[in-house]
């Protein structure tokens, strides 16, 4: 017969054991050891990209993807070291929601080769893949997520970083544009129920208020396609109509519907979702705001020539995103090793001269992970095929 001594030894052991079993399955990669491990970096870095390859959004995405190829086919000409892109399909827009993007998350976390993650792109995924990246111990870096909370409520500070500006620079671009270029005083607002649309609808409705123009607010679902009933509640001499979406496919449908219903000389305007041939292939009436950009830049000319003048503007802050994570990924590999937390600390002191930079500033980022160097979107205007820049 066992002690007592001897059976509360073996209780605790088993305790141990078990409490040792249950933290690895905890873990959303069901593996600690990525988190804080030193890889040795070789000569080719893996950067995983989350991204909607299929999907409502892959048309977006297509542009995101064809910028960051355009990043790692620069650098790979450049350097001894070389850059393999892995795309992680997020199907952004899907009736599934953000299942497919935390699934990404998730493998690219329990692959002990990545250090640094660029996207995921939409604010809704960011928030859902928060906690598995984190986990992680992976740095991250959106070229197009501009919920304004994801960086000011501090909760992935240190991890999440973007290149573009947040959506209370984006509503008040386009507010701003709708009251003092294009001089309107009657907008009608329709949102698609989701943050990224609501955030934008709300704060360009707050100006247009405060300028004394009348503004009817609506919204409609993504998975919504005929907006017949929607359309017939629009005044005739509404002037504009601010649709902040995410899906271009639903703003071309609506778009088509309008003309349709004999309202195609009301104007179109959508944020930076909507940036797309779909909802440019409207016609002249249609703009977007979409990322601030350098209009001179070798990079956007070289990039637009490779791909028959069309600058896909709305993906091109990606390649700002690689760009960023293989200078910091390069900078923590100085010694021959890194960690995922020394990727995290380059990533915070990134310092990328302007003269490398397409977005006409230098790459810098505050504590909360934003650019400090971007302060306002920019306004595009269909020529009757693509978007143009006009302010």
């Amino acid at each position: 017969m066992r002690s007592r001594t001897g059976v509360i030894a073996a209780l605790l052991a088993l305790t141990a054991a078990l409490s040792i079993v249950a933290a690895a399955y905890a873990s959303p990669n069901n593996a600690a050891a990525p988190t804080s491990k030193a890889v040795k970096c070789g000569t080719t870095r893996t950067i995983p990209f989350l991204t909607p390859v299929t999907g409502p959004a892959a048309s977006l995405g297509g542009q995101q993807q064809d910028w960051a190829r355009f990043y790692v086919a620069t650098y790979n000409k450049t350097h001894k070291t070389k850059i393999k892109l892995v795309l992680e399909d997020t199907m952004l827009g899907a009736p599934n929601g953000t299942a497919e993007a935390l699934k990404a998350a998730q493998a690219v976390g329990s692959n002990p080769n990545v250090l640094a993650i660029v996207g995921p792109i939409g604010s809704n995924e960011i928030v859902a893949t928060t906690k598995s990246i984190m986990d992680a111990g992976l740095g991250f870096v959106t070229p197009s997520a501009t919920r304004t909370s994801l960086t000011a409520d501090g909760t992935r500070k240190g991890y999440l970083f973007r290149t573009v500006p947040p959506d209370a620079v984006q509503g008040s671009t386009a507010g701003n544009f709708m009251v003092k270029k294009l001089k309107l005083k009657r907008v009608y607002i329709i949102d698609d129920q989701e943050a990224y649309s609501t955030g934008l609808a709300d704060t360009a409705q707050s100006i247009l208020r405060a300028a004394g123009v009348s503004v009817t607010r609506d919204g409609v679902s993504q998975q919504q396609s005929d907006f017949s009933s929607l359309i017939a509640k629009i005044p005739r001499d509404t002037q504009l109509v601010y649709m902040p979406w995410q899906l271009p496919p639903k703003g071309k449908a609506f778009g088509q519907q309008m003309q349709a219903a004999g309202k195609g000389s009301i104007k179109l305007m959508g944020g930076d979702g909507l940036y797309d041939s779909d909802f440019s292939g409207l016609g002249k009436n249609t703009y977007t705001t979409n990322f601030p950009l350098n209009p001179k830049s070798k990079i956007i000319a070289a990039f637009r020539k490779q791909h028959h003048g069309d600058g896909e503007y709305f993906g091109a802050p990606t390649y700002a995103a690689v760009q960023v994570v293989a200078s910091a990924i390069d900078k923590a590999c100085a010694k021959g090793s890194a960690t995922r937390a020394t990727v995290r600390a380059a990533l915070q002191k990134t310092s990328i001269p302007a003269a490398q930079s397409l977005l006409g500033v230098a790459l810098r980022f505050d504590s909360k992970g934003d650019m400090s160097t971007l302060k306002k979107f920019g306004i595009y205007q269909s020529n009757g095929k693509l978007f143009v820049p006009i302010g």
